[in-house]
């Protein structure tokens, strides 16, 4: 009982936390529908630790004291003179941490799914106010294709895989040339480090994407039991994210109560808005992207190879840095096309850093080649 009181009393003080920051956020917002979102929330906080008040109660605790903690009072002082939008992201971030905070604690299930909506709205919010409108970020998607593309989605994958591939077989290849082993044996290393790497990359990215999907079904099937089981809830909560974008208050709930007429509808909307969640992709095919992982590995890991099955000695050497250098010159001028710096000195970075790493590996396989001969 020791133990359940303890946490009673820190989730009471969380919640109470909570609705003084969002009443401060209210009271500092001009903007009437969002200072309307920030009071509904505080209101909800308020509910919340009200659970926990009853439950000391029960518990023979009462009286509970509460003061704001320092980062409650300093967000609050910081909004009221920089306005809500300035401390925003900070709240949306943290908000997003504790999304789950009652996911373990069985007396609280019917709690813990508005936390995870009041995660969705913040950052709602907090993206609406960082473009001034809801919808200003959207309309910059929609008109400019390349704006995507810039924030580096297939392309930047692919481009950092080969890189991966490049960089670490080329530092492996000078590595063993640089211990003077036979050019056999740096070609059979090189090979080796390939298809290992290769094959640690396939299974990284399988793994990756494999519990991305089950904890994505596993969110999906929370959001549609609670959908069953509290719609009322659920349709607040989606009426509050709409508003959070910028939707006047009247129309959010119009939308909301329409969107939960139909529950595969709701739940496709929910789980996209409140849990950021594509319900045609789940995060896409686990094999398809080890497949991917792997050949992007392979095609990068095998520039530093190639002259090695030709060559031998220095001028292997040689031309395996020439060719390495030349790739991971192309390699750097891809990347400007998602980092916003000028193609030559993406390539020359690119070329900079990754001859210094070839060097340390040449250099420390020389002193072992060394050490152990």
């Amino acid at each position: 009982m020791g133990l359940d009181i303890a946490r009673y009393q820190a989730n009471l003080q969380d919640e109470l936390n909570g609705a003084a920051l969002y009443a401060a956020l209210a009271a500092a917002e001009p903007d009437p529908l969002r200072r309307d979102l920030f009071l509904q929330l505080s209101q909800a906080e308020t509910s919340h630790a009200q659970l926990w008040r009853d439950k000391l109660t029960a518990a023979g605790v009462h009286g509970e004291h509460f003061a704001p903690n320092f980062r409650t009072r300093l967000l609050a002082k910081l909004a009221r003179r920089f306005g809500p939008r300035f401390v925003l992201p900070s709240i949306a971030a943290a908000e997003f941490a504790d999304r789950n905070k009652y996911a373990g604690q069985s007396d609280a299930h019917e709690i813990s799914a508005e936390e995870r909506g009041h995660a969705a709205v913040i950052q709602a919010a907090a993206a609406a106010g960082s473009h001034g409108t809801a919808t200003v970020g959207a309309d910059i998607e929609r008109a400019e294709p390349w704006h995507r593309a810039a924030s580096g989605n297939n392309l930047r994958a692919a481009v950092l895989g080969a890189n991966d591939g490049l960089v670490s077989n080329f530092c492996l290849v000078m590595g063993v040339a640089g211990a003077g082993a036979a050019s056999k044996i740096v070609l059979l290393t090189g090979l080796a480090g390939l298809v290992a790497g290769a094959c640690s990359m396939a299974l990284g990215e399988w793994l990756s994407v494999t519990n991305a999907r089950e904890l994505a079904q596993t969110q999906i099937g929370k959001e549609a039991e609670e959908i069953e089981q509290t719609p009322a809830a659920e349709e607040h909560e989606l009426a509050l994210i709409y508003q959070a974008k910028g939707m006047p208050k009247e129309d959010a709930q119009r939308v909301a109560a329409n969107i939960m007429k139909n529950k595969q509808g709701a739940l496709d909307t929910l789980a996209r808005e409140e849990l950021g969640i594509d319900m045609t992709e789940l995060g896409g095919n686990p094999w398809s992207a080890a497949a991917t992982s792997f050949a992007l590995f392979a095609a990068g890991a095998i520039f530093s190879v190639v002259p090695f099955f030709w060559l031998k000695g220095h001028w292997a050497i040689g031309a395996s840095v020439v060719a390495s250098g030349l790739v991971l010159c192309v390699v750097g001028m891809l990347t400007s096309l998602f980092n916003g710096r000028g193609a030559w000195y993406s390539a020359v970075r690119q070329l900079l850093f990754g001859c210094i790493a070839a060097g340390v590996t040449y250099g420390v396989g020389a002193a072992l080649g060394t050490s152990l001969s």
